[in-house]
């Protein structure tokens, strides 16, 4: 797996990456990163990547071609997406991840800033357009290590019990809705809270009926 990003703020993604297991996992080459700098595909002698929206509006809009040329100088690999962050993009869900995301070689993305993108790099280079959420954010990169940190935990060999584990992790049903049952730890009890008794009897069986139940709700 082959992670292409495409950003104005590539530190902020590489300083996201180098701790806990996503750290691990581009040590361990299970998936590499590759960051692109917009700016070095700017335009002219001050390296120009926005412009004022045509038809009036405020801020600032990232051009189409420093992220046309950028996209075009990154090796695509034959089975390979591009995903642009935006927030009219479909709301991005555990299923989606599992199922368009975790078998491609290449996911290459190119985060918004200001305003937004030009849309002709979303009719022209997006495979898919996600979005977080009914939210604004300042920029696509929070969205972009998202992407990262989700597909990376579905990668088989990241974790030692593999599928094990991300099976049961909350959002991993077909519809993408269910969550996971509330967990406890010890001590057993604090600040006169205790741990349900039926956590503590071994019976694995009422233990998962007793999750289950508590699913819904």
């Amino acid at each position: 797996m082959r992670f292409d990003i495409i950003s104005l703020f590539p530190e902020t993604i590489e300083n996201y990456c180098s701790v806990s297991i996503l750290k691990r996992v581009f040590e361990k080459k299970q998936a590499e990163l590759y960051l692109h700098d917009l700016k070095n595909y700017g335009i002219g002698k001050y390296k120009k990547v926005d412009d004022k929206p045509f038809g009036g509006g405020t801020g600032q809009i990232l051009r189409p071609e420093p992220i046309f040329e950028a996209h075009k100088a990154i090796k695509k690999l034959d089975n390979y997406k591009t995903i642009v962050l935006c927030a009219n993009g479909q709301i991005l869900k555990q299923p989606f991840i599992r199922n368009n995301l975790v078998n491609l070689s290449q996911i290459i993305i190119i985060c918004g800033r200001y305003e937004g993108i030009d849309q002709r790099v979303i009719d022209y280079l997006a495979d898919y357009s996600i979005s977080l959420g009914n939210y604004v954010l300042t920029g696509g990169e929070i969205g972009a290590m998202t992407i990262i940190d989700s597909v990376c935990r579905l990668l088989p060999e990241v974790f030692t019990k593999g599928s094990e584990v991300t099976n049961k992790d909350s959002f991993s049903d077909e519809k993408g809705e269910e969550l996971e049952s509330a967990q406890y730890t010890r001590p057993r009890e604090y600040l006169n809270m205790k741990v349900p008794d039926i956590l503590l009897n071994g019976n694995h069986s009422e233990i998962e009926k007793w999750r289950k139940i508590i699913k819904k709700h």
